[in-house]
C-alpha cells in the first residue's frame, strides 16, 4: 500500500526546487560576455574596414547595417538560434538580436502571408522597441530644443 502525502505549500516548493534543472550562473555569463564580446569585436572590424572609404560616422551605420543583414542570414539559415541558446544574453543585446527579434516572427508566420503573416507578425517583439525608441528620441530631442543643448 501506497501513502500519499498532503500536498502543501512547504513540501510543494521543497518537491519543485528538487526537480528543476540547476542552471550555471557563471557559466552563462561567460559566455554572454564572450560570444558578445566576439560580436562587437566583429562590428569594431567592420566600422575600421569601412573606415577605409568613408567618414567615421558613415562607416559606423553601414557597420550596423551589415550586422544587422547578417544576422539576419543567420535567423534565415536557422544558424542565430543556435547561437542564442549558447550565448543567451550575449547575442540578444547587441544589434543582431533585434534583427534576430525582427525576423524570426516573420518567417514563422510566412505561411499566414506577406501582409498578415510577414508583415504583421514581423514587429511582434520589436515593435514595442521601435515606438519606445521613436518616443524617447522625440521626447530628448524636445527637451534640447527647449533647455538648448
Amino acid at each position: 500500500m501506497e501513502v500519499t502525502r498532503e500536498i502543501t505549500k512547504d513540501n510543494y516548493k521543497s518537491y519543485v526546487f528538487e526537480k528543476m534543472p540547476k542552471s550555471s550562473h557563471w557559466k552563462n555569463m561567460f559566455w554572454a560576455f564572450l560570444i558578445g564580446g566576439i560580436i562587437c569585436s566583429i562590428g569594431q572590424a567592420f566600422i575600421e574596414l569601412y573606415s577605409l572609404w568613408f567618414n567615421d560616422q558613415d562607416a559606423s551605420v553601414l557597420a550596423s547595417g551589415t550586422l544587422v543583414f547578417i544576422a539576419a542570414l543567420l535567423t534565415g539559415f536557422g544558424v542565430y538560434d543556435n547561437i542564442g541558446r549558447f550565448a543567451g544574453a550575449g547575442s540578444t543585446i547587441p544589434i543582431t538580436g533585434f534583427s534576430n527579434a525582427v525576423v524570426s516572427p516573420a518567417l514563422e508566420f510566412r505561411a499566414e502571408g506577406y501582409i498578415y503573416g510577414v508583415g504583421a507578425k514581423m514587429f511582434l517583439v520589436a515593435g514595442p522597441v521601435i515606438v519606445n525608441g521613436v518616443t524617447i528620441s522625440v521626447i530628448v530631442a524636445l527637451l534640447t530644443l527647449v533647455f538648448g543643448g
